[in-house]
């Protein structure tokens, strides 16, 4: 499914072009917003202090979950509604930013190579999954913001009421959250759910736009920095100053 080594074994992925609360796990109940608009806040999470350099939070479920170890809803790169709401074809022809093809993109775009460029890096407001369904405190996170993640806390692989993923625990103040392997979507596939995590990142590839930042897991590895192209249905887990 990614463009990584690691998925090209499997036979899901490999249709796909190569190419995380004070303390403890409870249930679910912006970082850069106008300070003058109105706060709207519809998450059913809470916001989780991990301790990290940047104060960021993160929240303690999915976008679409109301536990933590929910899988939640899937969705493409910068659209809004995701699988729960009736997206149940992920690919390139039903891409919101595009027409039809990887080539013809119409918004989020540096080169004239792949369409119509705007030099949009970072996801807007409006086609941020996790602003439009939580509210203006959340946010998908930035790649920093992942590395930061991934660099501040231990990872363990372990069950939350049956469900297989990682426990994020904070290296400074031990408080911590737990991802589902919720697994993916393609096209209208559905796979890797109880075995791998893909969570979105707001940040577009910087080699070429078509693709956007994930961040993954499974039992053996976490890793930021992998790139999958935009119409991939992935996780979202949301994060909030």
């Amino acid at each position: 499914m990614m463009k990584t080594a690691k998925v090209a074994a499997v036979l899901f992925l490999s249709m796909l072009p190569l190419g995380a609360i004070s303390m403890g796990l409870v249930a679910c109940n912006n970082d850069d917003e106008n300070e003058n608009s109105e706060v709207i806040d519809k998450s059913p999470a809470q916001a989780v202090d991990l301790g990290l350099p940047s104060g960021t939070l993160w929240a303690s479920c999915n976008v679409g979950a109301t536990k933590p170890e929910e899988y939640g809803d899937y969705f493409a790169w910068g659209e809004t509604i995701g699988y729960k709401n009736g997206k149940t074809n992920f690919s390139w022809d039903t891409y919101k930013w595009c027409k039809g093809a990887e080539d013809k993109l119409t918004k989020y775009n540096y080169s004239s190579s792949y369409g119509t460029v705007d030099n949009k890096m970072e996801l807007a407001l409006e086609d941020d999954a996790a602003y439009v369904n939580w509210g203006s405190n959340w946010r998908t996170p930035s790649v920093d913001q992942m590395k930061e993640l991934i660099n501040n806390c231990n990872w363990e692989w372990t069950t939350q009421n049956g469900v297989y993923g990682r426990k994020a625990v904070s290296k400074k103040n031990g408080n911590f959250i737990f991802f589902p392997a919720a697994g993916a979507r393609y096209a209208t596939l559905f796979g890797f759910g109880n075995s791998d995590g893909y969570y979105w990142s707001r940040t577009l590839y910087t080699s070429h736009p078509d693709d956007a930042y994930y961040l993954n897991f499974d039992s053996s590895s976490v890793n930021w920095s992998y790139i999958t192209s935009r119409f991939h249905g992935l996780s979202v887990r949301p994060v909030r100053r």
